[in-house]
């Protein structure tokens, strides 16, 4: 069948999309790494048995592996707000590119400038947003964007008067530190998960939460 036929890419698309190796997800879900290859690689039947326990660490759904290649394309996951940023994640779970709608509001916490590995690219949908990188202290307005190496310190908060609309895409690198601690680990990923109630995200970014 064509939807077990795509069931391994898929499981490998979800591990590489949380920049794991086979020997991280073999470890968290308690099976070989020879297992895990195999099952990536459609040489090996999958069964709930061995699926159960690699979703569950992924924080996704087993049908996220099993369904149709025409499936629903929309994405229903809830929005999160915590202490001056609002997100809205925009794509799935296992997609390899993280995509989100971020609102910074003018009246949250100011935080230290941050370094991580990743690249980020932002666009400015509304209001007017401070991007401090490195040395430069620029001030984004609509329909502007801006592209960066993240070991670049940097730092981004609503400018005012008004809260500030942003599109921001990055890597996985990049969405660990915009979406998880080291406290959470997975929790902050399955509080986003497709069909997840709303909860808390805490950031160590610049963006201001």
């Amino acid at each position: 069948m064509e939807e077990l036929e795509q069931l391994g890419p898929r499981l490998r698309a979800a591990r590489q999309a949380r920049d794991w190796t086979l020997e991280d997800l073999a470890g968290r879900a308690g099976m070989s790494v020879s297992t895990l290859s195999r099952l990536e690689s459609g040489k090996r039947q999958a069964s709930l048995e061995l699926l159960l326990p690699l979703t569950r660490q992924l924080g996704i759904r087993v049908d996220d592996l099993l369904a149709p290649r025409h499936r629903d394309p929309r994405v229903h996951r809830t929005p999160v707000t915590r202490g001056g940023m609002t997100i809205a994640p925009l794509t799935k779970t296992e997609s390899a590119v993280r995509a989100f709608k971020i609102t910074y509001r003018p009246d949250a916490p100011v935080r230290e400038p941050q370094v991580h590995d990743g690249h980020e690219w932002l666009y400015v949908l509304s209001g007017r947003l401070s991007l401090e990188l490195g040395e430069q202290q620029l001030t984004l307005l609509p329909g502007e964007a801006a592209e960066f190496d993240t070991i670049v310190p940097h730092r981004m908060r609503a400018a005012g008067p008004g809260p500030a609309e942003v599109i921001s895409i990055f890597n996985a690198a990049g969405e660990r530190v915009h979406v998880h601690s080291p406290s959470d680990g997975l929790a902050s990923a399955e509080q986003l998960s497709d069909g997840q109630p709303e909860g808390e995200i805490r950031s160590e970014h610049g963006h201001t939460d």
